[in-house]
């Protein structure tokens, strides 16, 4: 099946909002194993979404059309397609009811141009929306698919699967194989790397395909295969991942929805041990990144943002003298701080950044990006030394993801002196 996107609204054409819905959903669809023939944004425009429209389903099975669903004026998606194919509106009763529902629960006020949004071109199937009071609607036309969602990202992407997808599969059904996907993340090498560590292998051979999405600090490596029998399709999957891994292994931390917070969190609970958090530059990224994970109490004790030399010393129990001889960005307040942080919390094990995020404050011998991160246990004391070339925030995150691989490998027995 070959898919196109027609995004709509003022406010994507005059660069006022980024458009994310339409690499989301062109990712959805290519790791199904549809086609896409590509995506186009226009204005709120009659004319303009009829020829988006038209230049899309002469090339495409079916277009996911999102945007300009909303109750005001210069929302015109749904009267701009009825208008397209000469189809009346009409209104859903049972949409109009979730819609006025929504709004009692709210508290909100009644204005009537809310009902537009129950109103549908005549032949439309309506996709309900969970997370929202827009509707959607599918509607067929000369055995063409046209699919319609809102253009708030996180409705976009709930209605997508649950909606969206059904309709297609329902509508096409000589296209469904059976679709067999595996995400495999990586994190420490560039895409180009990456690339350059599969080239020799011969995924053609298996009918599997690979992409590459980088979802930064991450790199994605998706895997799907597609046809109709079953159990050849995984068996081909299953090959092809085992020759990714054999390339990628040092690099991989998780597969499909796993977070690198949540390897974590898991191993720490398995093993029963307690976790302690100083942080610096990261100004308590890494600490709301492990309490993400539901049942975080159970091993982490305590995340502390020790930003001053004086919260390190107060706090960690950093001595005034290392800080004045080797600065707060050093290998040596590092692993106090992870030291001092363990020993606060009473914990199994404590970790620890410092660095400098920028764009202000580094030096010739630290520049901007530099980084430190610790960790410790009643034994022994690890420490890394990084320079990121990134804005602040990258720089924090790109830290606080440095800092979870390292947990996890030491709690997979994987860590090492350096």
């Amino acid at each position: 099946m070959i898919i196109g996107v027609l995004t709509i609204g003022n406010e994507l054409t005059s660069g006022k909002t980024q458009d994310t819905n339409s690499s989301y959903i062109a990712r959805e669809v290519v790791q199904r194993g549809w086609k896409m023939i590509g995506t186009i944004s226009v204005g709120d425009d009659y004319q303009a979404i009829k020829d988006g429209l038209d230049y899309i389903l002469a090339r495409a099975d079916a277009v996911v059309v999102t945007g300009g669903l909303g109750p005001t004026v210069d929302d015109i998606t749904t009267a701009a397609i009825a208008r397209a194919y000469n189809r009346k509106l009409f209104t859903d009763e049972g949409t109009l009811n979730h819609i006025k529902e929504r709004f009692a629960r709210a508290n909100l006020n009644w204005t009537n141009n809310n009902a537009k949004q129950a109103e549908f071109p005549e032949g439309a199937e309506v996709i309900p929306n969970p997370a929202g009071t827009a509707a959607g609607f599918a509607l067929k036309v000369n055995d063409k698919m046209i699919t319609v969602i809102p253009g708030v990202p996180m409705e976009a992407r709930r209605m997508l699967a649950e909606g969206v997808i059904p309709v297609l599969v329902r509508a096409f059904p000589e296209e469904q194989q059976h679709l067999e996907r595996r995400i495999i993340k990586t994190f420490g090498l560039a895409e180009a790397a990456v690339d350059e560590r599969l080239a020799d292998i011969d995924l053609d051979s298996l009918g599997v395909g690979i992409g590459f999405y980088p979802n930064f600090p991450e790199i994605q490596v998706v895997l799907t295969t597609s046809g109709a029998d079953l159990e050849k399709a995984k068996k081909n999957l299953q090959q092809a991942e085992e020759q990714v891994v054999a390339r990628l292994a040092d690099h991989i931390f998780g597969f499909d929805q796993d977070t690198l917070e949540g390897v974590c969190a898991a191993l720490l609970t398995e093993k029963k041990l307690t976790l302690a958090v100083a942080e610096s530059c990261t100004g308590g990224l890494l600490t709301d990144r492990l309490t993400d994970i539901p049942g975080s109490s159970v091993y982490l004790e305590r995340g502390v943002v020790t930003y001053s030399n004086t919260a390190k010393t107060d706090l960690l129990g950093v001595p005034a003298e290392i800080l004045n001889e080797f600065g707060a960005v050093s290998a040596e307040t590092a692993r106090l701080m992870a030291e001092g942080v363990r020993k606060l919390g009473r914990t199994d094990i404590g970790i620890s950044t410092t660095g400098i995020a920028g764009p202000s404050g580094g030096t010739e011998k630290k520049p901007v990006g530099t980084v430190f991160i610790a960790l410790a246990d009643k034994d022994k004391t690890y420490c890394r030394h990084y320079r990121y070339r990134w804005d602040r925030r990258r720089i924090k995150m790109i830290t606080s993801q440095a800092l979870l691989l390292m947990l996890k490998r030491y709690l997979k027995g994987e860590l090492t002196d350096e």
